[in-house]
């Protein structure tokens, strides 16, 4: 390796954390902003007095936050989450976190009635779904709630780490 390679190498990895860090921060100041909006939905799908824990109970949005900033977790799936956040809000004017809960319904069906919506909420089912009968270890399911409520357990063996970097 010449010389001149070696010092471009050196100083793009050496940047590397830097841009990671960055991105980092972007997405959580991002995600901040759009939390509101998902733990809503969330709510709406999984409310309380349900058969099932609620997405609430279950810290479903703690749950989805760990999951998406992930380094593993892929990069498009969590700007998706993000934007159809934006999305519905902007749809709504603003004002989906203070309807009633038969407007948020409303406003839910139409916005699953486009393609871009379908998707985005089937997305959040998904993580909410994960949250609320994952194993406790992942940080939700509390006390097996979630579990007890379908009468089933999860996978045998039990994970003893939350994700492989810990191993």
């Amino acid at each position: 390796m010449k010389r001149r390679d070696f010092l471009i190498f050196v100083s793009v990895t050496g940047l590397s954390p830097s841009i990671q860090a960055r991105e980092d921060n972007r997405f959580k100041k991002e995600f901040a902003k759009q939390k509101p909006i998902i733990k809503a939905v969330q709510d709406h799908m999984f409310p309380k007095q349900s058969n099932i824990p609620s997405a609430h109970s279950m810290q479903a949005i703690e749950f989805l936050l760990q999951t998406i900033a992930h380094k593993s977790y892929d990069k498009d799936i969590r700007t998706f989450i993000l934007e159809g956040a934006r999305e519905l809000n902007r749809r709504e004017k603003g004002k989906f976190l203070s309807m009633s809960k038969e407007k948020k319904e409303k406003s839910l069906r139409a916005y699953e009635e486009t393609e871009y919506g379908r998707v985005w909420l089937s997305r959040i089912m998904t993580l909410t779904m994960e949250a609320l009968f994952s194993d406790p270890i992942y940080g939700s399911n509390m006390q097996e709630k979630g579990w007890r409520a379908l009468d089933a357990y999860g996978g045998y063996p039990r994970p003893k780490t939350r994700y492989l970097e810990d191993v």
